[in-house]
């Protein structure tokens, strides 16, 4: 059993960007990237690298890689054992675009609000 529940992201609409971004995603990678999921569910901040790797403040980063394809999905722990996976973005630079986990920090923000914390 999972030690960590995995949450995506949803606005106050409902709507989640993760899972729009998720199923997007051609076949093998989605396979790979709920794959990591399921593994930052079993093994919570002990899931290093080369799986994930903290970015700043906070906020983490899946590594999803098929073939040159390269596939990145943002997250932050949560008290309770909760994993709230915010975002996601093919990776075309170096470094993860600071767009990128500007939003993963705007949608921590917003959880925390609806969760009253």
């Amino acid at each position: 059993m999972a030690k960590y529940q995995v949450l995506f992201f949803e606005d106050e609409n409902g709507n989640s960007q993760i899972k729009d971004f998720v199923t997007s995603l051609d076949p093998k990678m989605r396979a790979k990237v709920f794959r990591l999921i399921s593994m930052v569910s079993e093994n919570g901040p002990e899931l290093r690298e080369p799986y994930s790797k903290h970015l700043d403040d906070g906020i983490f980063e899946l590594r999803a890689k098929v073939g040159s394809n390269i596939t990145r999905v943002l997250y932050f722990f949560f008290i309770g054992r909760r994993v709230i996976v915010t975002n996601g973005f093919v990776k075309k630079t170096q470094k993860a675009p600071k767009a990128e986990i500007d939003k993963a920090k705007t949608f921590r923000k917003e959880y925390l609000e609806k969760e009253g914390r």
